[in-house]
């Protein structure tokens, strides 16, 4: 069997029909990853195979999908910020957190091992989730390197991509798209599950912030952290969200957790009939037309196929602008930071970022080093800043100007500034934002182009499901090879279901899942 391009669901029955072993999909993955991601376009996604993954795999030959353990024998990347208590690191993609490993497993990689997944390795990221240095790279770790777009791998004179591959969760998501895994979990603050899956052609669901432990991921900010899958279909996410959804006594956000009994039973191929979705774009009101005013023309068209796939199939459009979305990062929610990367454009130039993040970053970090970490010598964030300047030819290529603003804080959110940009982030997104939008005109829904919509929803803690939609090109007036751009539709808190029933039958629809080219099946 060839699995490259196989869904979960695939897999699964697969498995089940005898198709195939455990041990021969798994090997399969593996020589993948040898062939593509070590060698061939050297896509460098996955930072480190799990040495057991084989052993795994064997003890779960036989195994077939069922209900108790629906992942049996399906292999699984983990972004490398999730906790494993095995002999695979734990690391954020950091130099200075090379060779630490976890006490115990995250919840999420506790779940999954008890549905039966085969954790096949660690996926690369952009180092600490991308809050580190200003205008590193995408995808871009001191540990790991640089991860390249499958759809578009050509970097230029100093090694970054052309076309990024979305960051954070960028080797998770490379991995699925290039068929080294048939789905990833990765993370997402601020648009790190929607960028990465709109850069690959992939679906994904940043859920409701509670809706999935955070327990043992390494932190940026807890009141918008969450883990989330990605995958081929809609119908994958659904099965993984089915087994990562759940309370944890070790995750107080967790604690009023909506879900379903099964996530699946909400997929419709009919779900767009009587759907009502906001398109938060008007031209005569250009000043709020954040959204779809900057779009380029071959994204624009896009999304106008996008639209008119949802009228034809029974979805009301109503179009009006989100009045709070040009001024959600405004005064008191952001604070300046000094850009002392050497590669910048924007050199020795303030660069404003999320309050929140800044304050939010060493209280859990500190957390996760002290009650998660072993075999590593950091402690603490201010531990990982004396490492990268004591090895600051390889941990510093884009500075730490980040970190550097996160260890001047106190560390225990006491500050008046921090209890105050979270309140303006909430009247922004949500009061004044989201529910103010979707009240007015009675949405069950809200499209947004690609990841554009990112922001909004992290900040309220509301969930997005995105699908593929087509493709793009073109970086900055430079040409480019073509690379994906996704639909993301947008809910209120605990609205998953609506939000896949919707993008299901979006997908349903149009039938379109992109693959990268110059990746054949071995």
């Amino acid at each position: 069997m060839r699995s490259a391009h196989c869904s979960l669901a695939e897999l699964q029955q697969a498995l089940a029909t005898g198709q195939t072993s455990v041990s021969a999909l798994t090997r399969e993955y593996l020589a993948r990853i040898e062939a593509y991601d070590r060698t061939g376009p050297m896509l460098n996604a996955v930072r480190e195979i799990n040495p057991d993954a084989l052993a795994m795999a064997a003890s779960l030959d036989g195994a077939v999908p069922n209900s108790e353990r629906p992942l049996a024998g399906i292999p699984i990347l983990l972004k490398d910020n999730i906790a494993t208590a095995d002999r695979q690191q734990t690391t954020a993609g950091s130099f200075a957190l090379a060779g630490a490993r976890a006490k115990r497993d995250a919840t999420v990689a506790t779940r999954l091992r008890a549905a039966g997944a085969v954790i096949l390795g660690k996926a690369n990221l952009t180092e600490f989730a991308n809050f580190m240095a200003i205008d590193m790279p995408a995808g871009y770790s001191s540990l790991g390197g640089q991860v390249r777009n499958p759809f578009a791998p050509g970097l230029d004179a100093r090694g970054v991509p052309i076309v990024h591959p979305g960051g954070s969760s960028s080797g998770s998501a490379v991995a699925v798209a290039a068929g080294l895994a048939p789905a990833a979990i990765g993370t997402e603050t601020s648009g790190s599950l929607l960028n990465p899956a709109t850069q690959n052609g992939l679906v994904t669901v940043k859920p409701t912030v509670g809706l999935i432990s955070r327990a043992g991921i390494i932190p940026i900010a807890h009141s918008q952290d969450t883990a989330g899958p990605l995958t081929r279909t809609v119908r994958d996410a659904a099965i993984l969200l089915n087994v990562l959804a759940a309370p944890d006594p070790l995750d107080p956000a967790t604690g009023g957790l909506q879900r379903p009994r099964d996530y699946t039973a909400s997929l419709d191929p009919e779900g767009l009939r009587g759907a009502r979705i906001g398109v938060p774009s008007d031209p005569a009101d250009p000043g709020n037309d954040v959204y779809y005013g900057r779009l380029g023309l071959r994204p624009t068209a896009v999304m106008a196929q996008v639209i008119a796939a949802l009228e034809t199939n029974g979805a009301t459009i109503i179009r009006a602008n989100i009045p709070s979305a040009g001024w959600l990062a405004g005064p008191g929610t952001t604070m300046e930071v000094l850009n002392r990367n050497p590669e910048s454009a924007t050199r020795f130039q303030p660069a404003h970022r999320p309050l929140v993040f800044v304050y939010e970053l060493k209280y859990g970090l500190n957390r996760y080093l002290s009650e998660w970490a072993c075999d590593t010598p950091i402690k603490r964030l201010a531990d990982v800043i004396a490492f990268n300047r004591a090895h600051a030819d390889r941990a510093l290529r884009f500075g730490q100007d980040l970190l550097l603003a996160a260890e001047a804080t106190s560390g225990d959110l006491s500050e008046a500034e921090y209890r105050s940009a979270r309140t303006m982030d909430l009247q922004g997104a949500t009061i004044r934002g989201l529910d103010a939008y979707m009240d007015r005109h009675r949405l069950d829904a809200v499209l947004f182009p690609g990841a554009a919509g990112a922001a909004i929803a992290a900040k309220a803690g509301y969930p997005s499901v995105q699908v593929p939609a087509g493709l793009t090109s073109g970086i900055g007036g430079r040409d480019t090879p073509d690379y994906p751009i996704g639909a993301t539709f947008t809910g209120r808190a605990w609205s998953e279901p609506t939000l896949l029933r919707i993008a299901y039958a979006f997908e349903q629809a149009t039938q379109w899942r992109p693959h990268p080219p110059g990746l054949p099946p071995l």
